[in-house]
């Protein structure tokens, strides 16, 4: 099951079903079955609270994945800060929607196992949410 709510902003301008849809098929691409994967979309400073409060981080991102993944089974709670997917689209001259859905897919992603921290692992994310992001 995946479940979307809203803290302090308004609900982005997603199809909860589509969306949810898209992300179990991106999981089985991945042999991967959902289970409960819960979307928390907020602002800045609450992402920022979280980030420091669970991972001794002081600085803003766009998103935080907490993985609690049984075997094949994805469970985890994501954390989307809708002002750093704004920022971050601007930037790079996105629309809002896609990257929203970047974001969303990449924390799924994560939860597949990609990582994006080491040398070589961005790019082989970007080329997995690319890949993901055509399946939509």
């Amino acid at each position: 099951m995946v479940s979307f709510s809203a803290e302090g902003v308004p609900f982005p301008p997603i199809d909860r079903r589509a969306t949810t849809a898209w992300i179990q098929r991106v999981a089985r691409t991945y042999g991967r079955t959902l289970g409960d994967v819960s979307y928390l979309f907020c602002d800045d400073e609450h992402i920022l609270e979280v980030n420091r409060q669970f991972l001794q981080h002081d600085y803003y991102t766009d998103i935080i994945t907490f993985d609690y993944d049984e075997g094949d089974t994805l469970n985890g709670d994501l954390v989307i800060s809708l002002d750093t997917v704004r920022s971050n689209a601007e930037g790079l001259g996105k629309s809002y929607d896609e990257e929203l859905h970047r974001v969303i897919i990449h924390g799924v992603l994560h939860l597949c196992g990609l990582n994006d921290k080491g040398p070589g692992e961005r790019e082989l994310m970007e080329a997995a949410e690319n890949r993901a992001l055509a399946l939509r």
